[in-house]
């Protein structure tokens, strides 16, 4: 089955996320859920960050504001993780850190 005929009828209706995996239930039933280990940007970010998620593209994608992330259906059914580079995912832990620091500054 290609990716346009799965969501020709799926979209993401909501998102659960504990600390161990990701939960994404579907419009049409099911509900498909993947290690958060995949995505280490949410595997290293704070479980409130984690909570904190909008279903963005009429329902063919996740951002989470507080993490700078953004995670598509098409990857999730797929099984794909993340594809970021060690560099870049040091420039983000560089930058998260920044980020938390200046917000628990008064």
């Amino acid at each position: 089955m290609s990716f346009s005929t799965a969501t020709n009828t799926a979209v993401i209706q909501r998102v659960e996320v504990t600390g161990n995996e990701i939960a994404v239930f579907l419009s049409d039933g099911r509900s498909v859920h993947v290690p958060l280990a995949w995505y280490p940007r949410l595997a290293q970010g704070l479980p409130a960050d984690r909570q904190v998620h909008q279903v963005i593209g009429r329902g063919l994608g996740i951002h989470w504001p507080e993490l700078d992330e953004d995670i598509s259906l098409e990857n999730i059914l797929q099984g794909q993780a993340s594809g970021e580079s060690e560099q870049s995912f040091t420039r983000w832990t560089d930058w998260y850190a920044r980020r938390r620091a200046g917000q628990a500054a008064p």
